[in-house]
């Protein structure tokens, strides 16, 4: 018997939460975060998003892109408390839920004596009945078709995606919806004049290998309707991190090194208030013109204080060689254990 598997989105989340609170913003471009020049956007609404503004934009781009929009503050704690109302719903329901982030989850339905549709309209019904807001749900037999479900039609869509509709309903789209492709390996892709799913659909099995190791395998399979992940009830947090955007550019790394400091502090709190380790530690800049470059280490033991992250975030920024003036730096610690007993030094 096949998984009943769904997916559910909030919509807009954080901009959808400000606007419940404040209606006079109905209907309003409005953007969550960027409210600083060097900020960035966390979320938009959709009046925003017919601007072209999106999330992880920098806040003086959506500024350009629209003038009259309206930049609040992300208020983390109210829409933490309103996601715990709607994740109740889902518990509701069944135990099988697996947390994505604060305003997304997949849900294994397989064993609820309710039809999936009825479901869907429940946990719609009751989003909007509690807290005034829309959710989008999609519904298949595997986590990445429901997930494409979900985006088929928001905001407020509801989708079905079943076997006998592969593979025709995937071909028109871009590769770029097929889950694990991120911006690298689509314009790999595009580089050899793979546009849609059509034309992946058609390459054999080694040439995606060829292309994307033992990966390669998984894309094979998924755009043939496979997908093996189960719904993980609890999700491992991979790792703890913290960053932020510099209010000056600069290439010094002794200034660098003060925020370095901070993280490692704040890290480390975090680490020892949930009794976890890490051997990983990446440090991640970005550069004025905006690129991305991380540069991590991994340790032969595991570490959780102040002074060994700070020590190993700032050996690793001393290797990096800063071409250009720094906008953003972060740390962050993964490869993550939880530690049962107090570790001891023996020699």
């Amino acid at each position: 018997m096949d998984k009943v598997i769904m997916h559910v989105d909030m919509d807009a989340f954080f901009a959808a939460v400000e606007v419940i609170d404040n209606p006079s913003l109905r209907g309003k471009p409005v953007i969550v975060g960027g409210t600083t020049e060097r900020g960035v956007v966390a979320t938009c609404s959709y009046e925003a998003r017919a601007y072209g503004i999106r999330s992880a934009m920098p806040a003086y781009i959506a500024r350009t892109k629209c003038p009259d929009a309206i930049f609040l503050p992300v208020r983390y704690g109210r829409y933490k408390e309103i996601s715990n109302k709607i994740f109740n719903i889902f518990y509701e329901l069944t135990p099988y839920v697996e947390p994505l982030s604060i305003d997304e989850a997949y849900l294994d339905i397989s064993n609820v004596d309710i039809k999936p549709l009825e479901v869907a309209n429940y946990i719609k019904n009751q989003v909007k009945k509690q807290t005034g807001l829309t959710i989008s749900v999609g519904i298949s037999y595997n986590k990445f078709l429901a997930k494409l479900a979900s985006d088929w039609n928001k905001p407020n869509g509801l989708k079905v995606i079943t076997k006998d509709m592969l593979p025709d309903i995937l071909f028109p789209l871009k590769v770029s919806k097929v889950y694990g492709l991120g911006q690298k390996s689509v314009k790999k892709l595009n580089d050899i004049g793979i546009f849609t799913v059509e034309e992946l659909y058609k390459l054999p099995k080694e040439l995606l290998i060829e292309f994307f190791g033992r990966f390669g395998t998984e894309i094979y399979d998924r755009i043939r309707g496979i997908d093996k992940r189960e719904v993980e009830i609890y999700r491992e947090r991979k790792s703890i991190g913290r960053e932020t955007t510099l209010r000056v550019d600069t290439k010094n790394k002794d200034e660098l090194k003060v925020y370095l400091k901070g993280f490692a502090d704040s890290i480390a709190s975090t680490m020892q208030a949930k009794n976890v380790s890490g051997k990983s530690v990446t440090v991640k800049i970005k550069t004025s013109s905006f690129i991305n470059h991380t540069r991590s280490k991994t340790l032969m033991h595991y570490i959780h204080t102040k002074e060994d992250i700070y020590n190993e975030a700032s050996s690793i920024l001393e290797d990096i060689e800063l071409n250009e003036t720094i906008r953003l730096i972060g740390i962050s610690v993964s490869s993550l254990r939880e530690d049962s007993l107090e570790q001891l030094t023996m020699f």
